[in-house]
C-alpha cells in the first residue's frame, strides 16, 4: 500500500534530518537510478523469453516459405498467402 499525503511528509522530513539539505538532491538522484536500474533488469527476463520465442504465425510463415523453396516456387516479392494457395494448388495435382 502507498504512503498517503501526510506519511510522505513526515518521511520526507525524516529524510530532510538525517541527510540533510545539501545530500538531498544527490540523494534523490541516486534514488532514481536505482529505481531505473531496478526496472529495467526486472524487464530482462520477459524480453528474453519474447525474442527467443517464436510466435505461431512465425512458426507456420517459415513452414510453408521452407516447403516452397523444396518444390521451386518463386517466394521473391510475393505475399505469404499467394504462396501458400500455389501450394495448395501443386498439392492437388499430385
Amino acid at each position: 500500500m502507498l504512503p498517503g499525503g501526510t506519511e510522505l511528509i513526515v518521511i520526507f522530513f525524516i529524510v530532510l534530518l538525517l541527510f540533510g539539505g545539501k545530500k538531498l538532491p544527490e540523494l534523490a538522484r541516486s534514488m532514481g537510478s536505482a529505481v531505473r536500474e531496478y526496472s529495467t533488469a526486472s524487464k530482462e527476463p520477459a524480453k528474453y523469453v519474447e525474442s527467443h520465442t517464436k510466435t505461431k504465425e512465425e512458426e507456420e510463415r517459415e513452414a510453408i516459405l521452407e516447403a516452397a523453396r523444396k518444390l521451386g516456387i518463386e517466394t521473391e516479392g510475393r505475399s505469404v498467402k499467394e504462396i501458400a494457395a500455389e501450394l495448395v494448388k501443386i498439392t492437388e495435382k499430385e
